[in-house]
């Protein structure tokens, strides 16, 4: 199939990843251009747009669908108008790619399922950056390889140096294990099957009525365990660690260590501060190949199917941090269109 002219992109969405996403797409990706951004505050909209030549502010994601120099849509609005927007792209016929949540719930994102499935083809990618990781992908190939025999457990650190003001207890499962959920079944080919939240004493760097950290047990049908230590308050840096042991072996990445230094009697590196930093090339190699696969008529990478399993899982794991106990994973059968 021939490739398209450059891509005209809609980004909706301004805040902190949105804007990010625009110099991603304008200074970075090849074969695309941002046509439009929209934002419910116009001025901020108006000030975004104003960064990259023939770029229109909207306030109105439909609006920015209708024009005629929009030819897909990448949405990083806040997770709540996520549906709306992907129902708009789809009833434009317009290639998504969405961030992380596909929805805030189950329900919503099985009404994007569906919505998607009586299209008959895929027309959205969800932003699960972690599976265009170097390091993620190469853990990926090797346990694909059966050298290390089948996986048993795999163990997950996620840290950041200290969470926004608006984060809840819920939201370290909700927005934060949400990546640790797709990486397992990514990883290990399983769906997840049960989650249980376990809530350790709460970190005095924690604020006030923070459940931090929680470490969270994933049971899969293939039959491993997946652990999940999430700690959002940790003071040191933002840290993402995965070791999956094996049958015959085991493999780790996310140690950081690619130059340490010694010097002054001291040896040490640097440890990233955000996930903007930490997972800047999984960014950059995302969108470049979602505009490259949508340039050629495909859609690539992680599905609306696994955005949906996704917050199945966390909603689980959000009950089981309120209510305790184990809570097991209620999904639908899988639709053809997914594999």
């Amino acid at each position: 199939m021939t490739e398209r002219a450059t891509l005209g992109v809609a980004v909706i969405g301004t805040g902190k990843m949105g804007a990010d996403h625009v110099g991603r797409i304008h200074e970075v990706v090849s074969g695309a251009r941002v046509s439009a951004v929209v934002d419910v505050d116009a001025e901020r909209a108006k000030t975004i747009a104003a960064r990259v030549d023939g770029c229109t502010a909207y306030t109105d994601p439909a609006s920015a669908m209708a024009a005629d120099d929009v030819d897909a849509v990448l949405i990083a609005s806040p997770g709540p108008a996520h549906e709306a927007a992907l129902l708009q792209a789809f009833e434009h016929d317009l290639p998504v790619l969405c961030e992380k949540p596909l929805t805030p719930d189950a329900a919503s994102a099985l009404r994007v399922v569906e919505a998607e499935r009586r299209l008959g083809r895929r027309r959205a990618q969800v932003g699960f950056m972690r599976r265009y990781d170097t390091e993620y992908m190469k853990l990926k190939a090797l346990l694909e390889t059966g050298q290390l025999g089948r996986p048993l457990m795999l163990h997950n650190r996620h840290r950041n140096a200290a969470s926004p003001p608006f984060f809840t207890s819920s939201m370290l499962i909700s927005d934060s294990v949400a990546h640790e959920t797709d990486v397992t079944r990514w990883l290990l080919g399983h769906e997840i099957t049960a989650v249980t939240v376990l809530r350790p004493t709460p970190s005095a760097n924690a604020p006030e009525d923070l459940q931090d950290p929680q470490f969270v047990v994933l049971e899969t049908d293939g039959g491993a365990l997946a652990d999940v230590e999430i700690f959002v308050n940790c003071g040191f840096g933002y840290q993402v660690q995965a070791e999956v042991v094996c049958e015959r072996g085991t493999a780790r990445i996310g140690d950081g260590h690619a130059m340490v230094t010694n010097m002054a009697g001291r040896w040490g590196g640097t440890i990233a501060q955000d996930f903007v930093e930490r997972f800047a090339d999984a960014y950059d190699r995302e969108v470049q190949a979602w505009v490259d696969a949508t340039r050629r008529g495909e859609v690539t990478g992680p599905s609306v199917w696994d955005g949906y399993a996704a917050a199945a899982v966390c909603e689980a794991g959000v009950r089981s941090l309120n209510e305790g106990g184990r809570m097991t994973v209620e999904l639908v059968e899988r639709p053809a269109l997914y594999g």
